[in-house]
C-alpha cells in the first residue's frame, strides 16, 4: 500500500506535531522535528549553516510507502547521501550506498516514492546558486565548463544524476553524523564537511564527464526495435502528462534498461525524456492560449505548472514572448 501526498500536505503534517526542539544545548540553528506519526517513526534534523546553505539529516521508518507529489518549481543545488533506504522518482532511483545530485534550475512536476521496507537514513544538503558561485566571485565564466550545467536559470530543466558513494564520501558523511562539537565550532565543522562533500561530488562529476566523452567518441547505434520502443515510451509519457511514470518504470514498460532509454531519447529526439515532456506541455499551453477560452493562470494550471512565474519564464524562453503577450496578440487578431 502507498500513501500519496502533495509536497505542501507532507510538510503540514510536520507542523501539526509539537514545536521543533534544539538538537543539543542552545544551538538554535540545529533543531529536531519529529516525523509525522501518521506516516512513520523517527525524526528530521534541520541545521541552518548559513543563509543559503542548509543541512538536513533524516532517520525514520515508514509504515507504508509514501509518494510525495511535487509541483514545477525553482530548485537550488541539492545532494543526498543514503546510508539506508532509498527512493524512486520520476527520472531515477537511489538506494543505500548511493547519492543523488541535482543542479539549480527548474524542476518539473515529479513524484518521489520513499520505500517502507527498510529504515531511511539520509544526509541532505541544499545550496543556493549564489553561495556556490561565491567560490568563483559569482561569475559563471570562471567555472569549468563541465560544472556550468550545475547552474541553470529557472527557465531550464535542472540537472539530476546519481552515483555510488565512494569510500572518501562515506567517511565525510559519517563525520557529519558523528560531529563532536557544539555552538559555532559545530557550525564551522559541519559547513566544512558540506563543502568537502560538494568537492568530492564535483570531482566525480568531472571524471564521469571525461569517461562519457571517451565512450561517445565511438558511434553508438540503436537497433530498429529499440527505436520503436523509444517512440512507444514517448507515447506513454504524453498520455500521462499529469502523472508521468518514473524513468525506471517507463523503461520497464517498454522493455529497455534505463541507460538505453536515456541515451536513446537523446539520440532519437535530441533531448531527455522529461525535457521532451516540458516542451510538450508548453506546446499544449500555446494551443490553449490560441483558443482564447482560458486565461493565463488557468492554462498554467491545466498543463501542470504550479507556479505562474515559472510558466511565464519557460514560455518566453521557448516562444520569445510572455503568455500574456501571446494571448493578447490572438485576442487582437480575432
Amino acid at each position: 500500500m502507498s500513501i500519496a501526498l502533495s509536497h505542501r500536505t507532507y510538510w503540514d503534517l510536520f507542523e501539526e506535531n509539537p514545536q521543533a526542539q534544539p538538537h543539543s544545548g542552545s544551538d538554535s540553528f540545529d533543531v529536531i522535528l519529529q516525523y509525522p506519526p501518521q506516516l512513520g517513526q523517527g525524526f528530521v534534523r534541520q541545521v541552518e549553516l548559513r543563509e543559503g546553505v542548509d543541512l538536513m539529516i533524516s532517520q525514520y521508518q515508514l509504515y507504508d510507502d509514501v509518494i510525495i507529489k511535487l509541483p514545477e518549481r525553482e530548485h537550488p543545488i541539492e545532494y543526498s547521501f543514503f546510508l539506508s533506504g532509498g527512493f524512486n522518482d520520476t527520472s531515477d532511483s537511489v538506494c543505500a550506498g548511493q547519492y543523488a545530485l541535482c543542479g539549480s534550475g527548474m524542476a518539473p512536476v515529479e513524484s518521489i516514492q520513499s520505500i517502507s521496507t527498510e529504515q531511511i537514513l539520509e544526509v541532505n544538503v541544499h545550496i543556493e546558486p549564489e553561495q556556490f558561485l561565491a567560490h568563483w566571485q559569482n561569475s559563471l565564466d570562471d567555472i569549468n565548463p563541465v560544472l556550468q550545467h550545475l547552474i541553470k536559470p529557472a527557465s531550464k530543466i535542472y540537472l539530476t544524476q546519481t552515483g555510488t558513494t565512494s569510500i572518501v564520501m562515506q567517511s565525510a558523511v559519517q563525520q557529519v553524523l558523528q560531529c563532536p562539537f557544539h555552538g559555532i565550532t559545530k557550525r564551522i565543522y559541519l559547513e566544512s564537511k558540506v563543502w568537502e562533500l560538494m568537492a568530492l561530488l564535483i570531482e566525480q562529476s568531472v571524471e564521469r564527464y571525461s569517461d562519457h566523452q571517451r565512450v561517445n567518441s565511438h558511434t553508438y547505434s540503436l537497433k530498429p526495435d529499440d527505436v520503436d520502443r523509444i517512440h512507444h515510451a514517448r507515447e506513454i509519457l504524453l498520455q500521462q502528462l499529469d502523472n508521468p511514470p518514473s524513468l525506471i518504470e517507463l523503461a520497464r514498460r517498454v522493455g529497455l534498461n534505463d541507460c538505453t532509454l536515456k541515451r536513446g531519447f537523446r539520440q532519437v529526439f535530441g533531448q531527455t525524456a522529461f525535457g521532451l515532456l516540458h516542451d510538450y506541455r508548453l506546446e499544449q499551453a500555446q494551443q490553449l492560449l490560441k483558443e482564447r477560452r482560458l486565461n493565463v493562470s488557468e492554462v498554467a494550471k491545466m498543463i501542470g505548472f504550479a507556479n505562474r512565474s515559472y510558466f511565464a519564464a519557460a514560455f518566453r524562453k521557448k516562444f520569445g514572448v510572455s503568455p500574456r503577450e501571446y494571448l493578447s496578440r490572438y485576442k487582437n487578431s480575432a
